[in-house]
């Protein structure tokens, strides 16, 4: 069987309702189609805080088709191939798909199987992770109940999905066990294949004052490679200055997994991959490098940004516009700055709203707040906020923005 759109879009998270719900509003006769395998859609910001008990998965969830428009035809069935010279997309049912225009927003796969043990002991033994909706809830099982002992996070390589989850998570307990009067029974630690607490100094700084004040040790350029569930022992590859490595053993009494993540194999695998695997567009206007008629955007893509909602809400305009532009006879636009925010829990009632761009660029939506504090509001963001934004505007393809610059905080780097 075989059928045709004029935009087919791959991948039915965030990105992919988003946009054919946005091209939807933009152009009520457009054809549309999305490849989608799954009947729930999961909001995944909200994970973190449905790990710290202070959300349900219930409110993360929802079923897809009553997020999809209707006049979009729903394909729910898995990609398995492309053949872009021919504008094909080809199901694991074998069924052919041909386009005119492609939009490939799959997200990222969790590579479980790159830490040795850790499908054997995920959701017992107190080895718990917020990465998945078949996980978190565990999480919030283990914690509830932890009185005492070692407490272990950790945190991949780049890139991840939200690159301050890993740590959020850790905050959350933290404080949790402070209002508890039990803070000083545990050693809490955070091991990270990274550098240093975040990529961008400016909020990296601000969230070592928020390690300090919990008296968490952390422990950079150490990636987690082996997990003994029955055992209780972690095991890290640390590398020195120089570049040597050894294996570090640390016992847990709980240890909240990261899990390494990555393009899902049937990206990695076709010729919209650039060498890393990821999908090859341009960084700003989301347009294949090889194929002009084919965009992506997401947690797939190989643009620089940070991997999170926030992106993928600033780049769906951006390439429905240069759809339609195609369409229309005209050029497509360098609209996309590489925009995201990560919004980060350092307590059960504050929040760091960490927002950047290409390079690092700190630029934040309200630059007469200082970004660095943690503040109640973005706490209220976080439960509240954001999450009725998402499914109230985002994903209805709806089109708001909050205008986004460098400000003044160059003067306060200065200032530290």
């Amino acid at each position: 069987m075989s059928q045709h759109h004029t935009v087919l879009i791959v991948g039915g998270g965030a990105a992919g309702v988003s946009v054919a719900n946005n091209m939807r509003r933009q152009n009520s006769k457009i054809d549309i189609a999305l490849i989608e395998p799954s009947e729930k859609h999961y909001y995944q910001p909200g994970f973190t805080i449905v790990g710290g008990g202070a959300y349900t998965l219930k409110q993360c969830t929802r079923n897809e088709a009553d997020l999809i428009h209707r006049s979009v035809k729903w394909v729910k069935d898995y990609a398995e191939t492309f053949q872009p010279e021919s504008n094909t997309v080809t199901l694991r049912s074998g069924d052919k798909i041909t386009y005119d225009y492609l939009v490939v927003c799959p997200g990222l796969q969790l590579d479980w199987d790159k830490i040795q043990g850790l499908k054997e002991t995920l959701g017992k033994n107190n080895v718990c992770s917020n990465y998945s909706p078949d996980t978190v809830e565990y999480t919030w099982e283990c914690l509830k109940n932890l009185k005492s002992g070692n407490a272990l996070f950790t945190q991949p390589p780049m890139p991840i999905k939200c690159a301050g989850a890993p740590q959020k998570i850790m905050y959350l307990a933290a404080d949790r066990f402070r209002k508890q009067g039990i803070l000083d029974k545990f050693n809490i630690e955070f091991y990270t294949a990274t550098p240093a607490m975040f990529g961008i100094p400016f909020f990296a700084k601000a969230l070592m004052k928020v390690v300090a004040g919990y008296g968490i040790k952390p422990n950079f350029s150490h990636n987690l490679v082996a997990i003994n569930g029955k055992a209780k022992t972690a095991t890290f590859e640390s590398t020195d200055s120089t570049g040597n490595k050894q294996q570090v053993v640390k016992p847990f009494d709980f240890i909240h997994v990261t899990p390494p993540q990555s393009a899902p194999d049937f990206i990695k695998k076709s010729p919209l991959a650039n060498a890393a695997g990821w999908v090859d567009v341009h960084d700003n206007t989301l347009q294949h490098n090889k194929y002009p008629n084919i965009f992506g955007l997401g947690d797939a893509t190989s643009t620089p940004n940070a991997k999170t909602a926030a992106a993928v809400r600033k780049q769906v305009p951006i390439l429905v516009d240069n759809i339609l532009h195609l369409i229309n006879g005209k050029a497509v636009e360098e609209g996309y700055d590489g925009y995201g925010s990560c919004p980060l829990t350092t307590s059960l009632s504050g929040v760091i709203l960490a927002e950047f761009s290409y390079g690092g660029k700190v630029t934040p939506s309200f630059p007469w707040l200082d970004p660095r504090k943690s503040r109640f509001i973005w706490w209220l963001g976080k439960k509240i906020g954001f999450p009725w934004m998402y499914w109230s505007l985002m994903l209805k393809g709806s089109r708001f923005d909050i205008p986004h610059k460098e400000s003044y905080v160059e003067n306060l780097m200065k200032e530290d």
